[in-house]
């Protein structure tokens, strides 16, 4: 397998201008990389001015990296299943402004977390499947209604769902979640998946062994479908098998071990999308891309 069928990066800084992600993936060697095209933390963000756009164009285009590569993340205070209206619209409303700002970057893909139920669940209402299921189903039937509300405001870019730890009340932990989602979006031609490893691993599916690696994705294939596969985050996991918990590690430290990248790096499943690193040690990044391309045969 030639390796330039693989395409390998991290979640660069965006500090003082998105133009500076580009610079920070050249320097640790990425052909891909993820990015906050506003501050993630904020939900306010003034637009982008012509100066920071044309930056941006020049030094991407320098660079030869393919915006097809590239994942935006959307800000983590987007919440579109949020039961609460008055906060919903305001995470459509945000929600909505980062279609907007990928277009502007001539990015084709807007990569968010699902929604959370908000929920509080008591024990026994826990130990009720039945219930569970009707909870995070209205939410997932909100979180519906916000992704189709905003790519009929928006045009050109993909909405890219991320799995989820299903860590408290986030939902997408499950492939049935993003199955769920997809079969109700109205234009199909513009939703995609993120699989982030950590999160599929701590939500409780193995990817190991060669074994347990193909019956996961074997899983995911008939319940999602390849197709919608448009993305990777690439970690390993502190946390166990099925721990629900949300928490990276560098490659071959964690829980995961070394034998699942290996995989991913010879599957043709995840050839020409972005596989991007958001391990936790940042000095790393470099030699981690550089020992995922020496895994490929």
């Amino acid at each position: 397998m030639d390796k330039h069928t693989k395409f390998v990066g991290a979640h660069t800084s965006a500090s003082g201008g998105v133009f500076n992600a580009v610079k920070h993936a050249q320097e640790i060697g990425a052909n891909a990389f993820a990015l906050f095209t506003k501050n993630q933390k904020r939900w306010d963000a003034k637009p982008l001015d012509t100066k920071t756009i044309d930056a941006w164009f020049k030094v991407l285009e320098a660079s030869g990296i393919q915006a097809k590569h590239i994942l935006p993340h959307d800000s983590y205070l987007i919440n579109l299943g949020n039961p609460d209206p008055e906060k919903l619209e305001k995470s459509r409303v945000a929600f909505i402004d980062e279609l907007e700002r990928c277009d502007i970057l001539g990015l084709d893909k807007l990569n968010f977390h699902p929604g959370s139920h908000l929920v509080k669940l008591k024990a026994a209402e826990k130990r009720d499947p039945e219930f569970v299921q009707k909870i995070e189903n209205e939410c997932l039937d909100l979180i519906v209604e916000s992704i189709n509300y905003a790519l009929d405001k928006t045009k050109n870019v993909k909405a890219i769902i991320e799995n989820t730890a299903g860590q408290g009340t986030n939902l997408g932990y499950k492939f049935e979640h993003l199955a769920y989602i997809i079969e109700r979006i109205e234009d199909k031609s513009r939703v995609g998946v993120c699989i982030d490893t950590c999160h599929m691993f701590t939500a409780g599916y193995d990817i190991r062994t060669r074994e347990t690696y193909d019956k996961t994705w074997g899983d995911f294939d008939s319940i999602v479908g390849r197709e919608y596969l448009m993305a990777m985050h690439i970690n390993d996991s502190k946390p166990a098998l099925g721990s629900r918990v949300d928490r990276h590690h560098s490659l071959g430290e964690g829980e995961i071990g070394l034998d699942n990248f290996r995989f991913i790096m010879n599957d043709s499943r995840m050839d020409d999308i972005p596989l991007v690193l958001e391990t936790i040690d940042e000095s790393i990044w470099k030699d981690e891309i550089e020992l995922l391309y020496s895994f490929v045969k």
